[in-house]
């Protein structure tokens, strides 16, 4: 609110202007005072709910998404080549039906757990009464769920793999906590482009990466023959690799190498569900 003042006979009068009312003029009456018409402000019209699409029910045999295997008819990310902050994650309550759309048709089921590692799907995208998330085991894909499917948690962290920079980022709440050299996918076997996320860590074998757990990532191999048949069915990783010389440059078979420094400080630090970004 704010206030105008008139001169009146030597004397100042304040005339309030306030949101419920408006001085649409003013004029002198027979005893020399000013009075204030006053014009009732404008009724604002009612917004109507917005409907909710309903969820179908699931037929009977609706396949589980798994570590090796998501549902075809899935829709496609609508950003995936998108690296703005994903904040919030969903971790189901129990096996939720996945749609291809808001009300649409049910396509899988999302467990809780995958592989013994806990689901935390980054949310994409809101709608009334629905979330969209990133589907693991399949590249570029998102999935639309009931928004009371399980419970949201808050996402800090994401990762940035620049692949024609051989760059890994971290960041927090949107500021860089580090950034490093690393090594990504070759011609023949790339990293798999787009958004995806931390599943969670899993052990691995060989003094080659330096007895450090990888976090594997939701993404899976964009031409699965263009891998020996034991590496087919795996998961892009981020792992620690010994051999300095692999830094900088495009020779992994999907995978991103980092050095056993850095993967001790992401295995620290980071929770599963981190959102990660793979561009070119």
């Amino acid at each position: 609110m704010y206030t105008r003042r008139a001169a009146v006979a030597g004397g100042l009068l304040a005339v309030a202007l306030g949101a419920t009312a408006a001085v649409a003029a003013t004029r002198a009456d027979p005893g020399g005072t000013l009075t204030a018409r006053r014009v009732p402000a404008a009724v604002q019209p009612v917004a109507a709910p917005v409907p909710v699409p309903k969820a179908a029910p699931a037929p009977p045999g609706l396949p589980k998404i798994s570590y090796w295997h998501a549902a075809p008819g899935l829709a496609h990310d609508p950003a995936a080549h998108s690296v703005a902050a994903l904040v919030e994650g969903l971790r189901p309550h129990r096996k939720v039906a996945v749609y291809d759309a808001p009300g649409g048709k049910p396509r899988a089921y999302l467990p809780r757990t995958i592989s013994g590692l806990p689901v935390t799907a980054p949310i994409v995208g809101k709608r009334p009464g629905w979330l969209a998330v990133l589907i693991p085991s399949i590249n570029r894909r998102i999935g639309w769920v009931p928004s009371s499917s399980g419970s949201v948690r808050p996402l800090r962290d994401q990762l940035v793999v620049d692949l024609s920079r051989r760059r890994l980022t971290w960041l927090r709440d949107s500021q860089q906590r580090g950034q490093w050299k690393v090594a990504v996918g070759s011609s023949r076997t790339p990293t798999p482009l787009g958004r995806t996320f931390v599943m969670g860590r899993t052990i691995t074998h060989g003094s080659v990466y330096a007895g450090l757990d990888a976090l594997v990532l939701g993404a899976v191999p964009d031409d699965r023959d263009a891998l020996s048949a034991s590496l087919r069915n795996g998961h892009t990783a981020i792992h620690a690799w010994r051999d300095e010389s692999a830094f900088g440059r495009s020779i992994s078979n999907g995978c991103v190498r980092v050095p056993p420094d850095v993967q001790r400080l992401l295995l620290r630090h980071l929770p599963d569900g981190v959102p990660v970004s793979v561009v070119e």
